[in-house]
Parts: C-alpha cells; sequence; structure tokens
C-alpha cells in the first residue's frame, strides 16, 4: 500500500509539521520579554545610580575642605607661597590634561587607547577642577574651602588661574611645535620621494 505524500520525509501535506513560519504566532513567540530579567536590570540601573550620587554628595561635602587644607598646610599663611604654590599646580594640571587630550584625538590611535589618555587627562585635572569648585561651589564645604583658603592660603587661588593660563599657552605652543615638525617630517619624506 503506498504511503500519502505527507507521511513521507520532507513531505508538504497539511500533517507535515506545526503552524508555518509565517504565521503571526511565530512573530509572536519571538517577541516574549523575560519580565523577570527586565526588572532585575532596571533595579540594577537604579541601584547604581543611587550609588553615584551618594557617592557625589559625600565628596562634594568632603573634598573641598581636604583640599583647602592640603593647600592651606603647604602655604602655612605665606602669600608669596600661595602665589608660587597656585602658579605650579595652576601651570601643571592645566598643560598636561591638554597634552594628553591632544594625544587622544590623534589619527590612526585604538579606541582604548583613546580611553586611556581621557582617563588619565581627567585624573591629573583633578587638582585644578577642586580648585575651581572651591571658588564657584555654592555648598558649605566650599564656602569653607574658602575661609581655609583665605588664612591659610592667601594667593593660591590667583597664582592657580595665572598658572592654568599660562599652562594652556604652555601646551598650545608644545601642540603647535609638534604638528610642525611631523609637517616637516613630512615634506623631507616626499622630497626624498621625488629625488629617488
Amino acid at each position: 500500500m503506498a504511503q500519502n505524500a505527507s507521511d513521507e520525509p520532507g513531505g508538504t501535506g497539511p500533517t507535515s509539521g506545526g503552524p508555518t513560519s509565517t504565521g503571526p504566532t511565530s512573530s509572536a513567540a519571538r517577541w516574549k520579554p523575560d519580565w523577570r530579567d527586565v526588572v532585575k536590570r532596571l533595579i540594577g540601573v537604579v541601584a547604581v545610580i543611587v550609588a553615584v550620587w551618594l557617592v557625589y554628595l559625600f565628596l562634594s561635602a568632603f573634598l573641598p575642605r581636604w583640599w583647602a587644607q592640603v593647600i592651606g598646610n603647604a602655604v602655612d599663611g605665606s602669600f608669596s607661597a600661595g602665589a608660587w604654590w597656585g602658579l605650579v599646580v595652576g601651570a601643571v594640571f592645566t598643560a598636561i590634561p591638554v597634552l594628553f587630550l591632544v594625544q587622544a584625538v590623534l589619527p590612526r590611535r585604538s579606541w582604548p587607547v583613546r580611553g586611556a589618555f581621557v582617563v588619565l587627562a581627567a585624573l591629573f585635572a583633578v587638582p585644578n577642577l577642586l580648585t575651581l569648585g572651591i571658588v564657584l561651589g555654592t555648598s558649605a564645604a566650599s564656602h569653607a574651602g574658602e575661609r581655609i583658603l583665605d588664612v591659610d592660603g592667601p594667593a593660591f587661588r590667583g597664582g592657580s588661574a595665572w598658572g592654568a593660563a599660562l599652562g594652556g599657552v604652555v601646551a598650545l605652543v608644545l601642540v603647535t611645535m609638534g604638528v610642525l615638525h611631523r609637517r616637516r617630517g613630512d615634506q623631507l619624506k616626499e622630497l626624498k620621494v621625488k629625488q629617488d
């Protein structure tokens, strides 16, 4: 007795399989969110946001006072020492981050290397950012830091501003010299190729 075509392997009769792949049930089966996983992810995101906010609140209440005390101990109430330390801190911790950022935007760099340079630039900018937080901050810690610098670190804020300007100029001069040197090297290579 001959078998029906639908009973053979590869048959195409109505009993050869379940619902077709073009039916609405298959697309619905593909889009079925796992609500437990979604809730877990949302809880994780909210927890990270809350943790970052709490760390920010702690640091904003602690760092301005701490940084002002560090500078006050170094300056020890001396006007000339405050101006000198401000000039050095402002210049060094402006020039280095600018140079790192320039390295991050140079062509032919991988993204991990670019990210590392950006992180280094941010780390080296922290001293100037702390001073800026004391000067522009409106929190109680910022006002306490201002009072500490008024007594123990006179002229530091002014020296830091002048140092930041000087460091920015020095960094831009170095970057310009590097670009001109590289361009001159490229021109010399082109001349050698033409001569050969």
